[in-house]
């Protein structure tokens, strides 16, 4: 199996059922490995050395995140600012993300329809998370999939279980 880093960010986690079930399936797996960067840096004082270095250690990335008025989180954002290095692109240096596998998980209250064109927001959640995409595309990553999570606070169990299946299942592809 391939050794996965989950950079987890949830600023609320305590009032997310579904993104607490959803974070179990890493929990219970060995080559996962997840990273809750709010538990891990509250004062948002990033450690970008270490969380380089620590880069390097893994063939697959799941960056699994709510979305937070219309973007992501701030220490998300923060994260990949001081974290994301320019010089891996420079002939010579090792750049951690070229090729990996890359998967993004997106939980919202919204509803899908409202994450459309024509909808109440008049933008979808993969344009509202741009800067993530474009970054890893940069940076050569294999952005595998986007799976967003709609209504995330009103699923029942079921349908939890349902969506850690179904993204269960993209990893395996």
């Amino acid at each position: 199996m391939k050794k996965t880093l989950v950079i987890f960010a949830h600023p609320y986690l305590e009032h997310s059922n579904s993104n607490s079930e959803l974070i179990n399936f890493y929990v219970r797996h060995q080559h996962f490995t997840l990273r809750d960067i709010y538990e891990e840096y509250p004062d948002f004082h990033i450690a970008a050395f270490r969380e380089r270095k620590r880069l390097n250690n893994y063939d697959r990335f799941i960056f699994q995140f709510p979305l937070i008025w219309f973007g992501m989180p701030p220490l998300l954002k923060l994260w990949i600012d001081e974290v994301f290095d320019r010089d891996w692109l420079l002939d010579g240096q090792v750049n951690p993300l070229a090729g990996k596998e890359v998967h993004i998980l997106v939980t919202t209250g919204g509803r899908e329809r409202s994450f459309t064109r024509e909808g109440t927001y008049g933008f979808t959640v993969e344009e509202l998370i741009s800067g993530l995409v474009v970054s890893l595309k940069v940076f050569k990553a294999d952005l595998r999939n986007i799976k967003v999570v709609y209504e995330a606070n009103k699923l029942s169990k079921k349908q939890i279980i349902l969506h850690k299946q179904e993204f269960t299942e993209m990893l395996k592809k």
